[in-house]
């Protein structure tokens, strides 16, 4: 099995990324990347999964059962927030965008089935996590206890240049009541140029002894995904000069929907580190725009 695709290995028709739960060999979490032409549509079914369409750049509408819901989008992942919408399972969902763009679907195999719902930017929880060269930013847009759905949990991190994220190596490959859950993972990544050069990054994920000793050390770069089913992962690397960027993708089989981490044992230590140290000043790359009373 083969857990680091680089950009294109994982394309499908228009889709620049296509991961369903067979292509990763699990059970819940999927990924889709959208390239829209200017003036043009793609219809999907929801099938048995639940989905929340996220605007990487540009904006659309969507459609799905009897709601329609305009998203503003951003120009880019490294400088706004984002709006968002919610298609339920069993749905048939349209996306449309005039100017064109590129649209995350993040997905997860689920049993209820929610009311499709329209995710505003202003409402977005924006977390600063870490300290000091392991700062980093949290879009919070659909993390456990920020927006409601059956199994899907998705949140937005960057990272700037220079920096550890991901760190220390945590894991949730086992189910282990109020301290660890059971959760697959998908990492996108995307990099913000320096002076016209692209950016790269590393991932590692090493074997906690759990499931399939996911084994991994990767240059990433734009467009590509790495895809833990277990085992520690961190750090995430991104160097110098240039602002990394991943979506992460997680869903499992437990009845309650919750992101409960374990750290390594030997890198603990990190986190209880961070009071003592100052947040990046660089960040927040950018705040959530302000609600609208």
């Amino acid at each position: 099995m083969t857990y680091h695709l680089a950009a294109g290995e994982a394309a499908d028709g228009p889709y620049a990324v296509h991961v369903s739960p067979e292509r990763a060999g699990w059970g819940y979490s999927g990924l889709r990347v959208l390239t829209l032409p200017p003036g043009s549509a793609h219809t999907f079914d929801a099938g048995d999964s639940e989905w929340i369409v996220l605007p990487l750049s540009g904006g659309c509408t969507v459609s799905a059962d009897d709601a329609v819901f305009a998203l503003h989008g951003r120009p880019d992942v490294f400088s706004a927030v984002s709006d968002f919408a919610y298609v339920p399972r069993d749905a048939r969902a349209t996306v449309s965008s005039a100017a064109g763009g590129r649209f995350a679907l993040t997905g997860a195999r689920c049993a209820r089935r929610l009311p499709a719902r329209y995710g505003p930017a202003s409402r977005v929880p924006v977390e600063l996590r870490g300290a000091g060269n392991c700062s980093r930013q949290v879009n919070n847009f659909a993390a456990a206890d920020t927006w409601d759905c059956d199994r899907l949990i998705a949140v937005e991190v960057i990272t700037p240049g220079g920096n550890w994220s991901s760190f220390p190596p945590h894991k949730h490959d086992e189910h282990r009541p109020g301290r660890e859950a059971e959760l697959e993972e998908i990492y996108y990544f995307e990099f913000a140029a320096h002076d016209g050069l692209p950016g790269l990054g590393y991932q590692r994920v090493s074997p906690s002894g759990r499931g399939r000793g996911t084994d991994v050390l990767a240059e990433v770069r734009d467009g590509d995904v790495v895809l833990i089913p277990d085992g520690w992962h961190g750090p995430s690397m991104a160097v110098p000069g240039h602002h990394m960027y991943y979506l992460n993708v997680m869903a499992g089989p437990a009845a309650e929907r919750a992101w409960l981490i374990s750290d390594h044992p030997g890198h603990a230590w990190v986190r209880a580190s961070w009071p003592e140290q100052p947040v990046d000043p660089r960040l927040p790359l950018y705040a959530a725009p302000e609600r609208n009373v």
